[in-house]
């Protein structure tokens, strides 16, 4: 996202303390408006061969986990070992999961790995409008699934997104990890926000850490390589955004702010580290 002014700044933070207070008491904890991301992972970072395993689609808050009605992705699609593109999109399958007091739509995928090697998953979602933005976010997430063999995990599929530089299973905590955003030619870096660190809480924490502890932030290099550590076990993201022209809403034109998010996985350290 594009940095806040002071102003902005204090209006989110204060805006995240109110929320919490209000929904703490009914098992809820919430993030600030600048906060919503799309979730894509499957249940386990890993798999085998001929393995079934549930693939799950989400929106919101992840570090929070406060979650809301996730938009029907405009399309999923994964690159297999051996380069094929296969459209899942029609196999998603639509769900409600009950988070804290409340119903909220997510999508799923039970998906069989018939191959030895990574699968790229691609999930792209129709522009969302965010009211306290006041922009449409147009989103991509990606996520990969190791099955035995590494062999494709830093493959790129589509003309933007993150490209692994650095392995985005087998991670270990305090690890530092890489990726580079892959671009068309004749895009610029300069049109990028910072890049966005964020870890997915399975459960909302009793407590919120400061606002900087929750979503962390990254410059690209001169490469577009954005560097960071993963200090904790579980599901992380990095996400990079720009502007990317307008749509008419209620017969206003709107700022679209396409991004797109990359989702990586640390493992518990081994016992006795």
């Amino acid at each position: 996202m594009v940095p806040c002014g002071p102003n902005v700044c204090l209006r989110r933070s204060l805006m995240r303390t109110i929320r919490y207070l209000l929904l703490v008491g009914s098992g809820l904890c919430s993030g600030s408006a600048a906060a919503h991301f799309n979730i894509l992972f499957p249940q386990a970072a890993s798999a085998k061969k001929g393995e079934t395993l549930t693939i799950l689609y989400q929106w919101g808050h992840p570090f929070e986990h406060q979650l809301f009605d996730a938009p029907q992705p405009q399309s999923l699609i994964v690159r297999t070992p051996d380069g094929k593109r296969l459209d899942l999109t029609d196999k998603l399958e639509k769900i409600t999961r009950k988070v804290g007091a409340k119903e909220t739509t997510v999508y799923q995928l039970h998906f069989t790995p018939e191959l030895r090697g990574d699968y790229v998953f691609l999930l792209h979602t129709p522009p969302i409008w965010m009211e306290e933005e006041g922009e449409f976010f147009e989103d991509t997430v990606k996520t990969i699934l190791h099955v035995q063999v590494q062999k494709g995990w830093d493959t790129t599929v589509d003309e933007f997104e993150f490209t692994p530089l650095t392995r985005p299973y087998g991670l270990l905590p305090a690890m530092t990890y890489q990726a580079r955003i892959a671009l068309r030619r004749g895009d610029s870096l300069d049109d990028l926000s910072l890049v966005e660190i964020e870890r997915y809480n399975a459960m909302p924490p009793k407590k919120l850490p400061a606002d900087e502890q929750i979503t962390r932030t990254v410059k690209l290099d001169p490469n577009g390589v954005a560097t960071t550590t993963l200090t904790e076990p579980g599901w992380w993201s990095l996400t990079v955004s720009r502007s990317h022209g307008t749509r008419m809403r209620e017969g206003k034109s709107q700022p679209v702010r396409q991004r797109t998010t990359l989702w990586v996985f640390v493992d518990e350290p081994a016992s006795g580290e």
